[in-house]
């Protein structure tokens, strides 16, 4: 009986390694934060350690700033939204600034959160002038009457809730509409130019037990006819509820939308019992016989953060309430 015990300790200590805890006593409460850049194709060899550094730093930030609402006890949603509202500001991302150029040559972005207390949701695609489309999302879903706008309608309920809004030079970077000029000139698609997916998001557990998700896009280059991705569709690139996950993905947003990998890595987990490295696994692997590519990132109600990805690389990042601080964008 006592070799068997031990045997059993032994087990769940080995399985429990790589994973993310509360990390923290009965009177401190845990927190966990997971957060992403975009996946994609990433040479190391291609990337100079400047350049390394530069994302690196960009990262970090994000997740400081994420991690300092969560260390003075707020919610995850908030802390969803000050991380993402820095990488939105950032032109090495392709989200807010940085933005990639629709074929007409403008900028169109989505974005996408949800709470996984009560698993209330709001999502905006098509957004021209509001400089972070993240806060448009959460102001839809505290407003509680839709889920989901889209274009004008968004712009205008945008005014309506007074957010900052922006001209469109200011969303524009040089090197995105070089992306743009080489697709028609060499007829290429978007994923011969986007080498990787910019869009970033963000997944927390809080010191009270919630969980929420956030995603932000600006799509693919030279995307047209009012294309719209995974990341602003609620179960598709961004899910929450506070029973099992909460999910944030990045890639090719058509072949996320066909597997629902938000929603079906929860539901893995939830219904299938399934722990969440081995859904999110599995469930990217679906993805990748379908033909597409990309990454998420998952955080649970135990403070587990995982990532998955089947891409070069993803960048990435995650800290808890336990002391874990790191960042990352290559596969190792």
């Amino acid at each position: 009986m006592i070799i068997i015990t031990r045997i059993a300790l032994i087990a769940s200590i080995l399985f429990a390694a790589p994973a993310l805890s509360h990390d923290s006593t009965d009177d401190t409460p845990g927190w966990s934060l997971a957060i992403h850049g975009g996946a994609g194709t990433m040479d190391r060899d291609k990337m100079t350690q400047e350049q390394q550094a530069e994302y690196k730093a960009a990262l970090q930030a994000a997740l400081d700033a994420g991690a300092a609402v969560l260390r003075d006890g707020g919610s995850a949603m908030e802390a969803v939204q000050a991380a993402i509202v820095l990488m939105e500001d950032d032109p090495k991302f392709n989200a807010g600034r940085g933005a990639v150029f629709t074929w007409e040559g403008t900028n169109e972005m989505d974005a996408a959160v949800m709470d996984g207390r009560d698993r209330s949701a709001g999502a905006v695609t098509g957004i021209t002038s509001v400089r972070h489309p993240i806060l448009l999302a959460d102001a839809v879903r505290v407003d509680g009457r839709h889920v989901f706008l889209s274009g004008v309608g968004a712009e205008q309920f945008a005014a309506d809730k007074n957010l900052e809004t922006m001209p469109p030079e200011w969303f524009a970077t040089q090197s995105r509409r070089d992306a743009l000029e080489r697709l028609k000139a060499e007829k290429l698609s978007a994923l011969d130019v986007d080498h990787k997916f910019g869009t970033v998001g963000a997944v927390a557990l809080d010191s009270q037990g919630h969980l929420a998700a956030g995603t932000s896009t600006g799509g693919l280059t030279g995307k047209r006819w009012g294309r719209i991705g995974d990341a602003p569709m609620i179960g598709a690139g961004t899910y929450a509820d506070d029973r099992i996950c909460a999910v944030s993905a990045t890639g090719a947003g058509e072949y996320f939308i066909r597997a629902g990998v938000a929603h079906e890595i929860c539901a893995q987990m939830r219904i299938g019992g399934e722990a969440p490295q081995v859904a999110a696994d599995a469930v990217l692997a679906e993805v990748k016989e379908l033909g597409g590519d990309g990454g998420v990132i998952v955080v649970t109600p135990t403070g587990e953060a995982v990532f998955s990805f089947n891409t070069d690389g993803m960048y990435r990042g995650r800290a808890s309430s336990g002391g874990i601080n790191e960042v990352a964008i290559f596969k190792d």
